[in-house]
């Protein structure tokens, strides 16, 4: 499915929002776990552990291409970086789409 033109500028101007709203979700998280009481070091290699892991995250970082732009909004919601909700201004047809193809990886 090629993504509607009207669809592919309202995903362009969400995904900041959506990539900004999981960093502070994921810094919240990064600040919970450094308070906790674990020694130091372990805490410092925890974290470059999970910070290597969250880079490459849709949610952090994503090549905007059209062409991958379902398949991104599934890995986006499969990731929890954003919920099938947040796709309510888009069209029927692209969210119908991307619930189709949800559901056939989720097998």
């Amino acid at each position: 499915m090629e993504p509607s033109k009207k669809d592919w500028l309202l995903y362009r101007e969400k995904i900041a929002g959506w990539q900004e709203a999981y960093m502070e979700k994921l810094i919240k998280e990064y600040v919970d776990y450094l308070n906790g009481d674990e020694p130091a070091s372990t805490k410092f290699w925890r974290m470059e552990k999970r910070i290597k892991q969250d880079k490459v995250s849709p949610g952090v970082s994503i090549e905007l291409r059209k062409k991958d732009m379902v398949f991104d909004l599934v890995r986006l919601i499969n990731e929890r970086v954003i919920t099938f909700d947040d796709l309510e201004e888009f069209s029927d047809e692209l969210r119908e789409y991307v619930e189709f193809i949800q559901q056939r990886l989720s097998y």
